[in-house]
């Protein structure tokens, strides 16, 4: 099993930054990819960024050149930076753990609110 929990949610103002944090406990090892997907209650759950155990970057063309995610293997940790803030940027933020087998792990989400 995978425990994920998110940090680093808010009320930011359009075109400000927030950087989310995701610390990953348990079999850390059998993750291959880590990464972030956002869910609004019109449009369901989106892939936001992810990044693989090699550092490969996946990004939503939405948030590409905005956001960025990086992940620190030795300590267990993914983060999304985002700038440029956009209202529609404005969901709850899913930290997402894909294993090499199996189902994928969730945090149980952050909120992120941008104001316009």
């Amino acid at each position: 099993q995978v425990e994920l929990v998110e940090s680093g949610g808010g009320l930011v103002q359009v075109g400000g930054s927030l950087r989310l944090s995701c610390a990953a406990s348990g079999r850390v090892h059998s993750l291959s990819v880590m990464g972030w997907y956002r869910q609004v209650p019109e449009k369901g759950r989106e892939l936001v960024a992810t990044i693989s155990s090699r550092g490969i970057e996946n990004y939503a063309d939405s948030v590409k050149g905005r956001f960025t995610v990086s992940r620190d293997n030795a300590l267990n940790l993914v983060y999304l930076q985002m700038n440029s803030l956009k209202p529609e940027d404005t969901a709850v933020y899913l930290c997402y753990g894909g294993p090499f087998y199996g189902s994928p792990y969730w945090g149980q989400g952050t909120q992120v609110t941008v104001s316009s």
